[in-house]
Formats: structure tokens, C-alpha cells, sequence
């Protein structure tokens, strides 16, 4: 699906009718989210550039911030474990905003979707308060109210849908982003990249379209900044194993857990480097 048709789907739907696919990764609409109960997340909720509720964590006086999109399920002790790693090894401080809000999170007990009711209605949650345009909006206002506190270095990284924000707050002649990446994103087009004009960070599940990710990789390896690049596909992992749907009680996926963040945290570091690279892989 291209970026034009996926931001483009409308929220409205006759009477009767079938609501339009926004979302036809099979994966993204059918795993459930795993509930954890073990991990103490370290941030706080704070309001911030518009929004009501924020996660925050790490060192609020760095001079290095990042963005975190999360996944449709919104706040989960997974998603925000991962922030916690950004922000501890990028000594960074790491926002999380609601990006949902006035909206809820699609509801868990509908997911997985059963009934075409329930299908519809995801759809709909995927053109309405998971539409990619107006996050990418209110994702690019975050940052800017960043760089107006006076944050130096500004990435930002999505899971799921929030994948596809990043990657589309990533372009533009005058991007607000030093850096993006995506975490098993949803929607992947490599047509989103065309006009992607910072470093992209890049790291999918077998559940992703592999031939998109090829294209998307092959473009990017063209761009000025393709030194500054990484990008990896995970075989064994399905979509989401690095935010709500993480299993971090299996050992394997708690290992790709650990090494997608290790290798995020690395492709920032890179990436903020203004003239230096040497962060791209293919592994």
C-alpha cells in the first residue's frame, strides 16, 4: 500500500457498507498484545507541547531528545521498556506522547478482530485517531517545540503504524529530525522514501513485505547520507516482538528485543554525528 493510499483512506463509510482497508498487513491486524506485569516502567507522564499525557524518561536536561511512536495499543510496559533503553544508553532524554488522544488505544478485547464489525472498526481506528497524517503533524510539532527548548540532537522512532509516522516526518527539505527510525512498521511502502531526507534506521519482522524493504533499502543506500543508515531484517521475529506484543518471557524473543534496541541506540549515535558516519549494516 503507498503512503498516498494509506494517508489518504477516509474515516467516513455509508451505511452498511464495509469500512475501506487502511491496514491490510495481515500480522498487524491479528497478533494480540502480551500483557507484562513484570516490568516497572522508570519515566513519568508529564504534559508537553499540546499534549495531555506524555511518557518521559531519562535525563530531561540532555541536550539529545527522541521521539517515541508507539503501536496501536498505546502505553505498554513493553513499548515503554524500550524507551527506557534509549534513554539509558543514549543518555537522552526520550518523549512518548499520546497520539491518540482525546481518542483511546484500539481496545483489546476486540483484538484480534473476530467479526467483520470488529474488522471495520479497526480499519476505521487506522483513518481516524491512528491516521498517519495527523500524527505525522503532531509528530513534527513535537519536535519543533523540542528544538525550541533548546534540544540540539532530535530523532524520533515509531513501532507498527508509528513506523510509517516516522518515516514520513522524516522528509522535506527542512526536516525537524536529525534521524528516524521504524520498528516492524505497518504500511510499508518504499515509496515513502522518495523524498526522505535523513537517516533512516530500519528494522522489520518476517511479517513485513520483504520486497518493499528491499526497495526501501536500495533507495536509501542511494541518498547522501546512506553511510548513516541501518537496517536489518529479523527471520524469527513476528510483528511487534519490540513493543506490545513483545514476548520478553521467551528467550528468544527477549534476545531480538535487546538487540533491536542496541542497534537503534547505535544508529542514533551515528546518525547525530554530523560528519562521520559508518552506522549502515545489512545483517
Amino acid at each position: 500500500m503507498s503512503a498516498a493510499s494509506a494517508i489518504g483512506a477516509g474515516t467516513g463509510t455509508p451505511a452498511g457498507s464495509r469500512a475501506a482497508v487502511v491496514n491490510a498487513n495481515p500480522a498487524c491486524c491479528s497478533i494480540p498484545p502480551v500483557l507484562s506485569s513484570n516490568y516497572v516502567p522508570k519515566g513519568k507522564f508529564i504534559k508537553y507541547a499540546g499534549f495531555e499525557k506524555v511518557y518521559v524518561t531519562g535525563p530531561e536536561k540532555s541536550d539529545t531528545a527522541i521521539v517515541s511512536v508507539y503501536d496501536i495499543f498505546g502505553f505498554f510496559p513493553q513499548t515503554e521498556q524500550g524507551a527506557d533503553i534509549l534513554a539509558t544508553t543514549l543518555n537522552a532524554v526520550v518523549y512518548m506522547p499520546d497520539f491518540f488522544e482525546p481518542n483511546e488505544p484500539f481496545p483489546i478485547d476486540k483484538f484480534p478482530p473476530k467479526s467483520d464489525e470488529d474488522k471495520d472498526d479497526l480499519q476505521r481506528f487506522f483513518a481516524g485517531p491512528a491516521k498517519p497524517e495527523k500524527a505525522v503533524d503532531n509528530l513534527i510539532r513535537f519536535g519543533k517545540s523540542l528544538r525550541e527548548d533548546g534540544k540540539i540532537k532530535v530523532g524520533a522512532y515509531g513501532m507498527c503504524w508509528g513506523g510509517k509516522v516516522t518515516i514520513l516526518a522524516g522528509s522535506g527539505e527542512t526536516p525537524v529530525f536529525d534521524a528516524v527510525g521504524a520498528l516492524h512498521p505497518a504500511m510499508l511502502s518504499a515509496d515513502d522514501a522518495n523524498d526522505l531526507s535523513v537517516p533512516l534506521g530500519l528494522f522489520i519482522s518476517k511479517d513485513e513485505p520483504i520486497e518493499e524493504y528491499e526497495k526501501m533499502v536500495d533507495k536509501i543506500s542511494h541518498k547522501p547520507f546512506a553511510e548513516k543508515n541501518a537496517y536489518k531484517l529479523y527471520p524469527t521475529m513476528f510483528h511487534g516482538w519490540a513493543a506490545a506484543r513483545a514476548n520478553l518471557d521467551d528467550p528468544e524473543n527477549k534476545k531480538q528485543f535487546e538487540d533491536v534496541y542496541a542497534r537503534l541506540s547505535t544508529f542514533f549515535t551515528g546518525a547525530f554525528e554530523k560528519n562521520r558516519g559508518g552506522t549502515q549494516a545489512s545483517l
